[in-house]
């Protein structure tokens, strides 16, 4: 009779007493292999287009499934050499195209610990602690949007997307099917919310100078049925400009209709007292999206749907007996499935309150105040730069510009160029009828060098040609 082969070791567990443990030398194998795939990448992205990345990922990597595993360290070692090699890294201040931020490494810290933990926050017996903390952030930073309010509240929300669906759904369950108004700046999220949740066609209110014109929004709900939804921005995917929210409001309560705004990126200017004025108005809205994974620096997810009273998430209660029975209720477990749509998800409000009581207040506002500075650096070197081409000063953070008498496809070529080389990752916005290159600056650390050497990319977006073996663009 044949002796059975030894059976191979379990793999460790990351949580538990000795989680820890079996956690450290392999975060020893991923910190080293980030940081080789970062050298060799040399550059923002990687060169040579989706072909060449493509080809590059799967040549390295070999087979996902083999009939016998390799082993923890080398398919860690494979795998985030591999990711990080072919990576656009939003931490190259040259990597500048979206709302992508570079996230804090403590915030980053925070995820790993969220990950072990492996908390799913759908009933309080999964995640005791996490559930409380959650409340008490959510709180925290709702009455950051509603200092005024007596009951502010916010849910965790994956992002800007989630987070208007969420305040549209808000509105149809307290007045049925409510006609949606946004200006046509407005992202693209609230008009495919309101083809999801079977509401009319949204009204699209002229933005020719890239905010809500406010003429064209007061007849519109003149003209439009009730009941009323308007959909302000405070911080624009394409220019970063923030609508006239005072007005904008003045206008929804002489016409009754509610508000909603999107401040996914220009939120965070609540930490500064140098830019939160802009946001004067904000709290008259029925609901307010925030994001901060844009300009709070934390690793995606850390969307955020606020309202100035948590009654108004009544709406969302929902009821599975395995998850929230009744009786359990009444005896004092919370009830968390009325705070998202998902049933599964992470603990991710765990970053954001490391990054909150790390830097403070104060912290925050600087890296913000940091931020807005550096676009306004590179919109002074654009004004003072011959043969370039200025769209307007900055909102917030995001720059338009072009070379002088290019055309639409000059623009498109010139970003495509800089893309396939890997030498830059920059946006494009459509404004005043041409295409405009986008520059989003969104890190901190980014010096008046990095500025100048995004520029002078512009002149020449291709390399020259380089010496065989040369390790330098």
């Amino acid at each position: 009779m044949s002796t059975p082969p030894p059976a191979d070791p379990l793999p460790p567990l990351a949580g538990g007493a000795g989680g820890p443990a079996a956690l450290r030398p392999l975060l020893d194998t991923v910190l080293d292999a980030l940081r080789e795939g970062a050298l060799a990448r040399r550059g923002p992205l990687p060169a040579g287009g989706p072909d060449a990345v493509t080809r590059q990922l799967l040549d390295t990597a070999g087979p996902v499934l083999p009939d016998i595993g390799t082993g923890a360290e080398e398919a860690l070692r494979t795998f985030v050499h591999a990711l990080a090699r072919g990576s656009a890294d939003p931490a190259d201040p040259l990597c500048v195209a979206h709302l992508h931020t570079p996230p804090l490494a403590l915030a980053a810290a925070a995820d790993l610990a969220a990950s072990a933990l492996n908390p799913s926050m759908d009933s309080w017996d999964q995640a005791p602690a996490a559930s409380a903390l959650e409340a008490q952030v959510t709180r925290t930073l709702a009455a950051e949007v509603y200092p005024h309010a007596t009951a502010p509240d916010a849910l965790v929300t994956t992002g800007g997307t989630e987070s208007n669906q969420l305040a549209l759904l808000l509105a149809r369950e307290r007045h049925g099917p409510v006609q949606l108004v946004h200006g046509a700046n407005a992202h693209h999220s609230l008009s495919r919310a309101a083809w999801l949740l079977g509401l009319p066609e949204p009204v699209a209110v002229p933005a020719p100078a890239g905010v809500i014109d406010l003429t064209a929004l007061d007849e519109a709900l003149t003209r439009l049925h009730h009941p009323l939804l308007v959909a302000a921005t405070a911080g624009t995917t394409d220019t970063g400009r923030i609508d006239p929210l005072p007005a904008i409001a003045d206008l929804c309560a002489r016409h009754h209709a509610e508000l909603h705004i999107d401040a996914a990126y220009g939120g965070p200017l609540l930490f500064s007292d140098v830019h939160k004025t802009r946001l004067d108005g904000l709290d008259r809205a029925h609901s307010v999206t925030l994001d901060l994974h844009k300009l709070g620096w934390q690793p995606v997810a850390a969307g955020l749907l606020a309202v100035p009273d948590t009654a108004a998430l009544t709406p969302l209660g929902h009821q599975a007996d395995y998850l929230n029975a009744d009786d359990d209720t009444e005896a004092g477990l919370p009830d968390l499935l009325g705070r998202s749509l998902r049933t599964t998800r992470r603990p991710d409000i765990l970053k954001t309150a490391v990054t909150l009581r790390a830097l403070g207040r104060r912290g925050l506002a600087d890296l913000v105040d940091r931020t807005c500075a550096a676009a306004h650096q590179l919109a002074d070197l654009v004004e003072n730069t011959p043969g370039l081409e200025l769209h307007d000063r900055p909102a917030i953070s995001t720059v338009l510009l072009r070379p002088t008498g290019a055309t639409d496809d000059d623009i498109a070529g010139i970003r495509r160029t800089l893309l396939t080389h890997g030498r830059a990752v920059l946006g494009r916005a459509r404004a005043d009828g041409r295409l405009w290159l986008k520059a989003t600056v969104l890190n901190p650390h980014t010096t008046r060098k990095d500025l100048e050497a995004l520029l002078a990319l512009l002149s020449h977006p291709a390399p020259l040609s380089l010496p065989e073996g040369s390790t330098h663009r």
